[in-house]
């Protein structure tokens, strides 16, 4: 490990619940319903090349694939394990979706490979150095005009999720997400950036943000 590279943090924060990871989300974040949202904003059109940036075991790309079977879907992860899981699932569900082993931060795909990239729930594991790295690496590949579309918590609002907020800054590398450091780390990678919405969870609130590359 190099002095820029960060300790990997899998999906649930240990490697030993990720076979649990589905039933996790299905049960305490109304997973299909944000995410549907989520795809909903990114406006996807047929011949769209997308990246769903931090796939997991692959809801959100099957998801997207499902909904714009006229686009080319493309999912990518740190974690092998999690990537065998999505590679199950897509074959069980019966879609054509490409998944790639691979950091955010460092993407392996050439400039200006996509009209939009998609990630849900994965920021809040990342260090605020590899957020800044990952967000340049996202404007790298998109397309002009591209766009990101990303769902993960942001400031919380009300007191349950503030509560919440407290007990997550001991188990994630969260605190630029709750301190509302995000959408300027945007701004500071190039995008126009708004914010769309805000979802409540069992975890806290989910900020929506999207960003277009100019």
């Amino acid at each position: 490990m190099t002095q820029h590279e960060s300790k990997y943090l899998p999906a649930l924060s240990f490697k030993v619940l990720t076979p649990l990871y589905d039933a996790f989300f299905k049960l305490t974040m109304r997973e299909e319903l944000f995410k549907g949202r989520l795809i909903k904003e990114a406006s996807i059109r047929v011949g769209h090349r997308v990246l769903d940036l931090g796939c997991g075991t692959g809801t959100l790309t099957i998801m997207i694939k499902k909904a714009h079977p006229g686009s080319e879907v493309v999912g990518i992860d740190g974690d092998p394990q999690i990537l065998e899981i999505a590679r199950r699932k897509t074959k069980e569900a019966g879609t054509s979706i490409n998944f790639d082993e691979g950091m955010a931060y460092n993407l392996p795909y050439p400039d200006n490979s996509f009209d939009r990239v998609l990630s849900s729930l994965v920021f809040h594991h990342l260090t605020t150095q590899d957020k800044e790295r990952t967000l340049a690496e996202i404007y790298r590949v998109l397309k002009p005009k591209g766009e990101l579309h990303l769902a993960d918590f942001g400031e919380p609002q009300g007191l349950y999720a503030k509560s919440v907020s407290s007990l997550m800054r001991k188990f994630e590398r969260v605190d630029d997400n709750i301190n509302g450091r995000i959408p300027d780390m945007f701004v500071k990678a190039k995008f126009s950036v708004a914010k769309t919405f805000e979802f409540l969870t069992l975890f806290g609130t989910l900020a929506f943000l999207s960003g277009s590359k100019s």
